[in-house]
């Protein structure tokens, strides 16, 4: 926690100071322009690796950056999609996985995860992405998964309206946390051919 506190210390000293009037703005005003959805890994920023500013980023970040299909019961994660697309008017949304995620290695693997039901439960949202993998390994997987969630997000009935209108682009990323490469991923098998 020490470090954290002089984290802090550093922040109110030295960076909010040279950006104060950028912060004043931000008090009253909230209107990013993407939804990031990525995975809980520490290693995975999407301010940094996007070099983005506050305000510019809504970000859910998820085990695995899995997105459950809609269902009509209280969730966390659909509100969270539903507000940044229904209120907040975000244009793109993005969701990226990454080089080296545990949760995707879990699957590949086949990691007993016996000790951690919670988890194991979790990941099931990633089955259609394990069904419609067909290369082997980790990396393989981590697209597909990507891939599979960009079609959960289109169950969601905001996202649904928004496409419908031409208000909002899907975008799905695969980050290698080794390299800083950022691939797009094509909504079909393979991924393009240019990073973004």
């Amino acid at each position: 926690m020490r470090h954290l506190a002089r984290g802090i210390g550093r922040f109110q000293q030295e960076v909010f100071p040279a950006r104060s009037g950028a912060f004043a703005h931000l008090a009253t005003h909230h209107a990013p322009h993407t939804l990031f959805i990525g995975c809980s890994d520490a290693r995975v920023v999407p301010e940094l690796i996007t070099q983005s500013d506050p305000g510019e980023l809504f970000v859910i970040r998820t085990a695995g950056n899995l997105v459950p299909a809609y269902a009509p019961r209280p969730d966390g994660i659909a509100a969270s999609i539903e507000y940044a697309v229904a209120a907040l008017g975000v244009r793109d949304i993005v969701v990226c996985g990454h080089s080296a995620c545990g949760a995707m290695t879990a699957l590949a693997e086949g990691h007993d995860l016996g000790t951690m039901p919670t988890t194991a439960d979790w990941l099931r949202h990633a089955d259609a992405a394990r069904a419609r993998t067909t290369a082997p390994g980790v990396d393989a997987l981590v697209r597909s998964n990507v891939r599979a969630q960009l079609a959960n997000l289109v169950t969601h009935p905001s996202v649904a309206r928004a496409l419908e209108q031409g208000a909002v682009g899907l975008h799905g990323w695969s980050y290698d946390i080794g390299s800083g490469r950022v691939e797009e991923l094509t909504p079909t098998a393979q991924p393009a051919a240019s990073p973004v």
